[in-house]
């Protein structure tokens, strides 16, 4: 996975940061190369390696199917959890400053996670999604537990234009005392997405105040979309 650190390496995080704390969420482009979108891609269809499949109209989450996958994570997943936390963990902690909130994050991956397994959050969350035609995912937010770290990311593994059409990401955020602001992205093939998992700060008139954020996808007109998921705290269940 030397590959995928010298990429994490190269990231000019101080421009992410920046991204961030002004807008809520960041796009690196082509992160996964197109061997490692059609690799997870190709890993979708074997049995093993996953602790659980979900069909979401089953559950009214939306139509499609998303797998978490189960410990041992596949290497570029586990790459990707510790390298890109480290990074971010930086900016979870900034957002608590700001919006005084008594909360800090470790620096390393290792410790988030301990501090999850000590209140049972002991299932690991990275997943995969996929959807055909009609395919969409509802609006949510990512918790699974009383620990839960407020970034996360998203990869897209197929091409928007030839592979699918329609399938947006959107992103909401709840503004005090008027309508939710609706935010749209197309992500292409390979491009990583940083996102909030629950909320970010935004500065007002009169200093910042915490905006509530939710993500969902909009509907598949054709084609076939997946993409990767990496959250970095584990679940309850």
């Amino acid at each position: 996975m030397t590959n995928i650190n010298r990429k994490i390496e190269a990231i000019d995080w101080q421009k992410i940061s920046d991204e961030m704390n002004d807008k809520g969420y960041a796009i690196i482009p082509k992160f996964l190369s197109d061997e490692q979108c059609q690799t997870l891609i190709n890993q979708y269809s074997h049995p093993d390696g996953y602790r659980k499949c979900v069909v979401m109209e089953r559950y009214r989450f939306g139509l499609g199917e998303y797998k978490y996958f189960d410990y041992p994570l596949p290497n570029i997943i586990q790459s990707i959890r510790e390298g890109i936390y480290s990074k971010l963990a930086p900016i979870a902690n900034l957002w608590m400053k700001i919006l005084e909130i008594d909360k800090r994050f470790p620096d390393n991956f290792q410790e988030l996670q301990a501090s999850c397994h000590a209140k049972g959050q002991l299932k690991p969350t990275p997943l995969i999604l996929k959807y055909g035609k009609g395919g969409f995912n509802t609006l949510h937010q990512d918790l699974y537990g009383d620990i839960y770290f407020p970034l996360q990311t998203v990869f897209m593994l197929n091409d928007p234009v030839l592979d699918f059409t329609g399938g947006e990401l959107v992103l909401t955020q709840q503004v005090p005392r008027a309508q939710s602001k609706a935010i749209v992205l197309r992500p292409q093939k390979g491009d990583m997405v940083i996102l909030t998992t629950h909320f970010r700060p935004v500065k007002g008139s009169k200093g910042y105040y915490r905006a509530n954020m939710r993500h969902g996808v909009s509907e598949v007109h054709e084609g076939i979309r997946h993409t990767a998921g990496v959250i970095f705290h584990d679940a309850v269940s």
